[in-house]
This record gives structure tokens, C-alpha cells and sequence, in this order.
């Protein structure tokens, strides 16, 4: 492996010309210099400088490796600017990863904000790819407790987001406040989710704890065409009522479900050592705020 110090040394003797201009320009002594530049020669097997005259001049080895050193001198140069504005709140850029639902919810009501208190900073929100995703400083994302959060990783909950039923127009449960879950055993359902997601268990499992399968009569695997498809009579869809601020339902009916209860845990998930960073502990203490202030509303 090449030391970075010897090659800082030789790109200082091939800019400046001279031995001696580079002493004088690193503060060292020109034995000092040449002893670098044979260790780095001897450590390449190269020749990286040629007398010319009473001077001396770069071969094409000692170029290269002189315009590499200008490049890791830039990054290590970049590199402490980066943890110095990490360490005093300066980060010039977050990378927040969300669910759709929740990132249309609980997201751009904190931008305004947070471009207030830091204007500085660029925030790119990408879809969620799974739990720890190593391109994200934090990720939103819906979780069956903390347990599951992996080593280096802090789950923070953000709230608890109850289910509805999505009637269709019309529906005599529509006269109810609430709705128990056995009471739509016999109702065509109508999927809002992929196979195997978490929030899809949710609702199987419920609707197995009292006794009964759903008949999915309409496969939509998300939210907005499910609510369209029971907006068009074909049936009952059981939806976060987050996702409901997120689309419109129109005039239907939208009740709380009942014995049991369903609801999904939302959690912000962030990397232990960055939890003090100032400008991600900022944008996660307004997300906790964004989510409160949703639950206190009932998700309206």
C-alpha cells in the first residue's frame, strides 16, 4: 500500500520544481524530501523523478502519482470538512428514506421548518428499501415493536396508526360508529397490499383471531385503487386511516374497527452513533412532533 505522506511529498516536488521549493513549502529539510521520494520510489519500483541539467523533473510515473495525490488530497481535505460539520450541525446533506403513505403525511408538513433552520441543507427523500439501509440517515417504516431493529440501529415510535373500513356507498354498516371485524366475514373484500407485507399480516391475523379468512373478491395491492374499487360498490377495504389523509375517499363511509382493534406501529429508524448529529436530531424531533400532532388530530 502506497503512504499517502510520501506521495503528498512527491506531488509538493513535482508542483513546485525543486527539491528545495518543496522543503521550504512542507517546512521540511531538502535531505528530508529526497529520503520520501527514494522510499516511495524504492516502495513502486519506479523511477518517479530524473535529473535534468543541474534539476530535476517528473517522469510519467512520477506525474501519475502525483495527480492521485492532488485527487486523495481533495477527499481527505473534503473528508474533514464533512466530520467537522457533522460534529457542529453544518451537514450539508440528509438522505430520509419513508413508506408512501407515511412520507405524504408526515414529511412536508416539516420541510418549511426545517429549510428555516437549516437552509443549508439538502434533504433527499427516497422510497424505503428495508430496515438499516446503509444509503439512509434515517428510515420511516412500519415495524412489529423494536425487537427486530438490529444492532447500530435505534427504533424511535412515531405513532400508531388505527385501521378503517372503507364501506361502499349505501352500506348498512354505514349507520354504525364503529364496526367489528366478524361483522364483514361475509363481505367481498377488496386487497390494498402485497402478499407479505407486514401491514397485510396485520389485518390476516386479525381477521383469524376471530374465526375467519377474508374473500378478497378484488386483488388492488394499494390504497387509492382499493378505495376506488369500494367507491364503486365491489366491496369492503380495511385501510390504515394514515393512508386516508394520503388519498381521497370521497363521501364513503370510514369506521374505526372494533374487536379487535387493528392498528400498525410506525417507527423512525436511525444509527445509534448518529442520533446526536444536530440536524438529524432536528428533523427527527419535528417528525415526532408532525406525528403527534396526527394522532391528537385522530388522523384527520
Amino acid at each position: 500500500m502506497l503512504d499517502v505522506h510520501r506521495l503528498i511529498v512527491l506531488r509538493s516536488v513535482v508542483e513546485t520544481g525543486s527539491i528545495q521549493a518543496a522543503a521550504a513549502h512542507l517546512g521540511y529539510t531538502p535531505s528530508a524530501i529526497s529520503q520520501h521520494v527514494a522510499a516511495l520510489q524504492r516502495e513502486t519500483g519506479t523511477v518517479l523523478m530524473e535529473r535534468v541539467g543541474r534539476g530535476i523533473r517528473p517522469t510519467e510515473a512520477g506525474r501519475l502519482l502525483a495527480s492521485h495525490a492532488r485527487r486523495i488530497q481533495g477527499q481527505i481535505s473534503a473528508a474533514e470538512t464533512a466530520l467537522a460539520d457533522l460534529r457542529t450541525g453544518r451537514t450539508q446533506h440528509l438522505v430520509v428514506r419513508y413508506f408512501a403513505t407515511a412520507g405524504a403525511v408526515l414529511i412536508p408538513p416539516i420541510m418549511a421548518e426545517f429549510g428555516r433552520r437549516f437552509p443549508g441543507v439538502r434533504v433527499d427523500l427516497r422510497l424505503g428499501k428495508g430496515l438499516g439501509n446503509e444509503g439512509a440517515d434515517a428510515e420511516i417504516l412500519v415495524l412489529p415493536g423494536t425487537a427486530g431493529v438490529p444492532a447500530g440501529f435505534r427504533g424511535i415510535h412515531l405513532l400508531d396508526d388505527p385501521y378503517v373500513v372503507v364501506l361502499p356507498p349505501n352500506h348498512p354498516l354505514t349507520g354504525e360508529d364503529e364496526v367489528e371485524l366478524a361483522r364483514l366475514e361475509r363481505e367481498p373484500w377488496i386487497d390494498n397490499e402485497s402478499p407479505s407485507t407486514l401491514c397485510r399480516e396485520i389485518v390476516l391475523d386479525a381477521c383469524g383471531a376471530v374465526g375467519f379468512t377474508p374473500h378478497f373478491a378484488v386483488e388492488a395491492h394499494d390504497y387509492s385503487s382499493a378505495v376506488a374499487f369500494a367507491a364503486a360498490g365491489l366491496g369492503v377495504t380495511v385501510v390504515p386511516r394514515l393512508a386516508l389523509s394520503a388519498i381521497s375517499a370521497g363521501d364513503l363511509a370510514c369506521r374505526p374497527v372494533i374487536r379487535p382493534a387493528l392498528h400498525r406501529e410506525i417507527y423512525v429508524v436511525v444509527k445509534e452513533h448518529a442520533m446526536d448529529q444536530p440536524t438529524l436530531a432536528a428533523f427527527v424531533a419535528m417528525l415526532r412532533t408532525a406525528a403527534s400532532d396526527r394522532g391528537a388530530a385522530g388522523g384527520r
